[in-house]
């Protein structure tokens, strides 16, 4: 059986009590611009590729592994991962 594509979006976010220089500093331009009003800018990076697979399941254990392993920093980061098959 030939392997599947599947279209994987990853979300990576620092996680909670971890300090987001980044964030806090587009929190603190915003009201400068105009913008009053916003509270809790968070950073993070999204990534979208596709990847192949016999299933959806091999695929995203595919995806998990490479986040652990070079995506996301999991001592300090959390990753959101959605896998849909591409028709």
């Amino acid at each position: 059986m030939a392997d599947l594509r599947f279209e994987v979006f990853v979300e990576v976010q620092l996680r909670d009590g971890i300090a987001d220089p980044e964030g806090l500093t587009i929190e603190r331009a915003l009201p400068a611009l105009g913008f009053s009003g916003v509270s809790g800018v968070r950073v993070g990076k999204s990534l979208r590729f596709e990847v192949e697979a016999p299933e959806e399941a091999g695929a995203r254990q595919q995806v998990e592994a490479m986040c652990r392993r070079f995506l996301a920093n999991p001592v300090i980061e959390d990753v959101v991962i959605a896998v849909n098959k591409v028709s």
